[in-house]
């Protein structure tokens, strides 16, 4: 065998293998989402974004909710008879106001019960789909997020705290119509909020807990985690299966970056009475 040959052979493994390294990682997702129907009895549908990397320029692209994933999530709505019960698995830092209010329809008007599962995080519009929800089932450590609206740049709500804070004759024209925008915005999510809410606790419970998430009374990025969900009046549970996890392990981070995490991937146990040393792996 000449090097022309050897080149060729090891350029031809290196384009294949990925492409079989994908679709046995596709193959795994799909065993892992059927292993959590047959538990639950369910249709499973799967809304993870995760930052992906370009495989030649290895340029970083942020996942989000968008257009696209509404179509997908609502024609697999379309596909499930009314009465079989479906559990969305939410992991994303959320995206177009649009796309989250066409999911959490699809999801209001469903005869079954539904519930979504937040293995780590649910922000912004991943917040919203997850209040038509009949359960939320989280992890104890899992979060939620505010679902105030942003105009350009900026939240909504800043951009009005900005504009009464300065006299007419310091605002320009752009900024005005900025803070119109601003204002409708406000007022459009949180009538969603409340009229999605409505649908699974009373309308009085539903506008306040519009008023929280809604107005911008804590800034975008704000963990909202179990205990706070709660007393905002949500059904929420940490009963979380394990198939979501291995779910989610199928979904890592790319790899095209240096890990800042490492630990063995093994359960650790603490030794019961009566075993030697203080812990041990299973």
């Amino acid at each position: 065998m000449d090097w022309t040959t050897l080149i060729w052979i090891v350029l031809l493994l290196l384009f294949v293998a990925p492409m079989v390294r994908l679709w046995l990682v596709q193959r795994a997702r799909v065993r892992a989402i059927r292993r959590l129907e047959r538990m639950r009895h369910s249709r499973a549908i799967v809304l993870i974004h995760r930052a992906e990397i370009l495989v030649l320029l290895g340029l970083p692209i942020w996942r989000y909710i968008d257009i696209d994933d509404s179509e997908s999530v609502l024609r697999a709505i379309k596909l499930t008879d009314p009465d079989v019960p479906i559990d969305l698995v939410l992991h994303t830092p959320g995206g177009l106001v649009l796309a989250a209010e066409l999911i959490a329809n699809a999801l209001c008007c469903r005869q079954a019960p539904t519930t979504v599962f937040v293995p780590h995080y649910a922000m912004s519009g991943g917040t919203l789909i997850a209040l038509a929800a009949n359960q939320i089932i989280m992890d104890p450590n899992a979060v939620l997020g505010p679902v105030d609206p942003q105009v350009g740049r900026y939240p909504a709500a800043s951009v009005l705290t900005a504009v009464a804070r300065k006299s007419a004759n310091e605002v320009d024209d752009e900024t005005l119509i900025l803070a119109d925008i601003a204002e409708k915005a406000l007022r459009q999510m949180r009538a969603t909020v409340t009229r999605i809410a409505s649908q699974r606790m009373g309308r009085e419970n539903a506008e306040a807990l519009a008023g929280a998430l809604a107005t911008g009374l804590w800034t975008h990025d704000y963990p909202i985690g179990v205990e706070e969900a709660r007393n905002m009046g949500l059904s929420v549970s940490t009963d979380m299966p394990q198939e979501v996890y291995d779910l989610m392990s199928l979904y890592p981070q790319s790899a095209a970056r240096r890990p800042s995490v490492g630990y063995i991937p093994v359960p650790y146990r603490r030794r019961r009475d009566g075993d030697q040393g203080e812990e041990r792996q299973r």
